[in-house]
């Protein structure tokens, strides 16, 4: 789900928020989908999924992964500037949560939706550093949409930097031309919403916004 520091989401635009305990990160196939135990002091977030969590299913110089819809109607739209400057440190936008289905969804999700660069299908930087712990209440009646704040940085990362435990400080600043952002972010249902047999937590993604660097 964002990440804080220079090159971090800068904040939710949004209410209702909980503090959770961190759980440890979740590998690309988890040994379990039940739900993380409830703690003391706050909402748990559940991350054991059989799958990579949002922040991590679009790597450096990967391939941007191809993700099915949202079991709930969920879908996340990216709105940043339709042009911006080539090397500035952070870029601001907006990412509109919103449901798409004909049944209110409730539950919550991250504190913040991954970014990822890309340019031809190929994955040039995402949202990485030290992630925000706390939960976002979702409740969303069909059509009604939620914001967050995000931002990216115009540089491009390697695989290296995904192996480091943060990305290198001088990553190469991306040349002027059209790119594309798209968002990700993990959503977990309220236990009433959760059907049986699905993962405990639901990718929410959406299409990608072009965007040019001059």
């Amino acid at each position: 789900m964002g990440a804080i520091g220079t090159l971090a989401v800068a904040g939710i635009a949004v209410v209702g928020i909980q503090s959770i305990v961190r759980q440890p990160e979740a590998s690309i196939m988890s040994q379990t989908d039940a739900a993380a135990p409830s703690v003391e002091g706050g909402q748990s977030f559940d991350t054991t999924t059989k799958r990579a969590p949002a922040a991590k299913i679009n790597l450096c110089a990967g391939t941007v992964a191809e993700a099915a819809p949202s079991l709930y109607g969920l879908r996340l739209d990216v709105a940043f500037p339709e042009t911006a400057p080539a090397g500035a440190s952070a870029i601001q936008g907006t990412v509109h949560l919103t449901n798409t289905g004909s049944e209110t969804v409730t539950g919550t999700t991250a504190a913040a939706p991954a970014i990822t660069v890309s340019q031809g299908g190929v994955v040039l930087w995402h949202s990485n550093g030290p992630m925000i712990d706390l939960a976002v209440t979702v409740d969303l009646a069909p059509g009604q949409s939620m914001d967050y704040s995000a931002s990216f940085t115009p540089v491009r990362c390697d695989v290296a930097d995904d192996e480091a435990e943060s990305f290198r400080a001088d990553l190469p600043v991306l040349p002027a031309g059209g790119y594309y952002l798209s968002a990700a972010i993990d959503f977990q249902p309220d236990a009433s919403m959760a059907q049986q047999g699905t993962p405990g937590v639901d990718l929410v993604t959406g299409p990608v916004t072009p965007i040019t660097l001059k």
